[in-house]
């Protein structure tokens, strides 16, 4: 129906309402009283017609959705209708020197049923029709709050809607059996197994957009139980601002299931030390390189430097930075290998960037156990000549990616890793620059890790192959350690090796059943394999060794280490003679010197004085 249709139907059905309606009011009233003349009919017919249309305009009656209406809508009639009949009553006694208030009062009361009765019958025949059917998913929406009940008069009114909310669950004890838009709470999270096989429930939707990440995974390990489809709703900031409407869902991501809040940036140091500067990033088109690219842009640098050895990753990088800060930022890719001293040399000299983010690196653990010499040439070697360049063109802060399997490695990779560590601690001890190392765990998402494999592994149909059932893994996300390493170099002050608090370890195999039933699958479609451990790999990971444990925050979440340094001299004999070695005897080399300092020292500067003052 269209919209002149539509209002000329409702004015002319209201014109019959209304005389109706008084006429009526007479009519009820007249054996009793004397009050019937068509003067005064006529009069108040007139009077009360002309005011209703003039007042059911004014207050949009005419131009509401009536198959949605609600107590606003109610109330809009409500106002409309005593308005009108106060009118009716000053034009009686203005005209016939009388007001008939017993047959106005009847007439309001009629006028309402009347005029609410048929609108409000389109909101009754809409929700008739819009029951669920075969076609319909039973639903159960955790959460009976704002968030909820937004949520459930959205699906309830929606015809394209799959879904058909059923029940809530709610741990808030006062809100047990209640009925919510006639959805009944029939419980406490705890009892979502049970209320699912009751109710035979196809799809959960957390309704709780607050949430933390703690609550999340609990909830989650409840849907779990069952084989319903589980989702979340999104942010109440996100729907009041048009992002997303109520019931555009998401998945729930492993990233929801690490039992933790992200960190956050400390932004006016960061704009401090990061606006209008001139930015490197090496391994720029790498998962976390291309990150930290991105997180670096949003302070406004002056000119950020996309420095890495593959071309199409750099590729990548460029053209998403330039399309999204066009004019605002000077981006150069650079395509240059950090073993490459002279073209290090040539890239410094030519842009002199004020602050240095090292990510290129060889970080596949099994790989570089095979390739022990790449692994020395890229982490070590590279690392030393990005950082003595960067020492000779007087760059302010240089940070190195570190990872958690520098501390105590047993094998090649976090072996070099460590190596780097000591590398560019002990130049910070000689440079004006301030040199520093972030360590963090797995990052899920990033090339290589263990994410991608189990998703590729459940997208051929499985098995989904885990190490060993008690193997555990500190994890966190890309955005969070980019924002991490970039918090580090606004609170370098030379020599710290800094650490995210990263709450428990994760137990992989917990990782794989939790990412099975993410993809829509059961542990017993999937599968289970436990294929043993990798060469070089750890049961569990540590942040720190016992001899760096310090137990000050200097950031909420972020930790600094008291850091280890070896004989300096074995270092420059590695790198002069690693061509001679054998790729067994350089593995045993990098191992032994990472694990068997002959000195110890602290290499940060007055770490005591620094860890106050920052």
């Amino acid at each position: 129906m269209g919209y002149q249709i539509r209002v000329a139907t409702l004015m002319t059905l209201d014109s019959l309402f209304v005389l109706l309606a008084i006429y009526l009011g007479y009519f009820t009233l007249h054996p009793y009283l004397d009050l019937y003349t068509l003067k005064s009919v006529a009069i108040s017919s007139v009077a009360l017609l002309i005011s209703h249309h003039v007042f059911a305009l004014s207050y949009r009656l005419y131009k509401k959705a009536w198959e949605y209406a609600s107590v606003g809508e109610m109330l809009a009639i409500v106002r409309a209708v005593t308005l009108s009949l106060i009118v009716t009553g000053i034009v009686q006694w203005s005209v016939i020197g009388d007001v008939y208030v017993r047959v106005l009062g009847i007439t309001w009361m009629l006028h309402i049923i009347l005029i609410g009765g048929f609108r409000f019958s389109w909101r009754a025949l809409r929700d008739y029709y819009v029951r669920p059917d075969q076609q319909k998913r039973n639903t159960l929406i955790v959460g009976a709050g704002a968030a909820g009940t937004m949520l459930v008069r959205q699906l309830m009114k929606s015809k394209d809607s799959e879904l058909f909310p059923v029940g809530f669950v709610d741990d808030d004890p006062k809100k047990a059996r209640l009925q919510i838009l006639g959805v009944t709470v029939y419980g406490r999270t705890q009892m979502i197994p049970d209320i699912v096989e009751k109710l035979k429930i196809e799809n959960i939707i957390i309704a709780i957009p607050s949430l933390n990440k703690h609550d999340i995974q609990k909830i989650y390990q409840e849907c779990s139980k069952t084989n319903a489809n589980t989702k979340i709703m999104p942010m109440i900031e996100d729907i009041a601002s048009g992002k997303v409407s109520v019931n555009q869902f998401r998945d729930v991501q492993v990233e929801d299931l690490l039992g933790r809040e992200p960190v956050e940036l400390d932004t006016e140091i960061l704009l401090e030390k990061l606006s209008n500067k001139i930015v490197l990033v090496t391994g720029a088109g790498g998962s976390i390189g291309s990150e930290i690219c991105r997180q670096i842009c949003k302070f406004k640098p002056k000119k950020i430097l996309l420095l890495g050895h593959g071309e199409n990753s750099i590729y990548q990088i460029d053209i998403e930075l330039r399309a999204k800060y066009k004019g605002e930022i000077d981006i150069v890719p650079i395509i240059a290998d950090v073993q490459d001293k002279d073209r290090l040399y040539e890239v410094m000299s030519l842009h002199l960037p004020n602050v240095i983010y090292h990510a290129a690196a060889h970080k596949h653990v099994p790989l570089m156990e095979y390739n022990p010499r790449e692994a020395v040439k890229n982490n070590v070697i590279g690392t030393k000549n990005v950082a003595e360049v960067a020492d000779l063109f007087g760059v302010t802060t240089f940070v190195l990616i570190s990872s958690d399997k520098a501390v105590n490695p047993t094998n090649v990779m976090g072996s070099t890793k460590r190596i780097a560590e000591m590398i560019i601690q002990q130049i910070n001890k000689q440079s004006d620059t301030n040199f520093v190392a972030v360590r963090f765990g797995n990052v899920l998402g990033s090339r290589g890790s263990v994410i991608p494999l189990f998703k590729k592994q459940i997208q051929d149909g499985g098995p989904v192959t885990v190490t060993h059932p008690d193997m555990t893994r500190y994890f966190m996300t890309i955005p969070e350690a980019s924002r991490l390493v970039l918090q580090a170099g606004a609170l370098a002050r030379g020599g710290e090796i800094f650490v995210l608090d990263m709450g428990e370890p994760v137990k992989i195999e917990e990782l794989a059943k939790n990412l099975i039933q993410l993809s829509g699958y059961t542990l017993e479609e999937v599968g289970l394999k436990y294929s043993g451990l990798r060469p070089g790999e750890k049961m569990y990971e540590e942040l720190l060794n016992e001899d760096e444990v310090h137990s000050i925050e200097i950031f909420p979440k972020i930790l600094i280490g008291k850091t280890v340094v070896f004989d300096y001299k074995k270092i420059s004999e590695l790198i002069e003679n690693y061509a001679n070695f054998t790729q067994e005897g350089i593995a045993s080399y990098v191992l032994e010197l990472a694990n068997k300092p002959e000195k110890r020292s602290y290499a940060c500067r007055d770490l005591e004085k620094v860890i106050k003052t920052i």
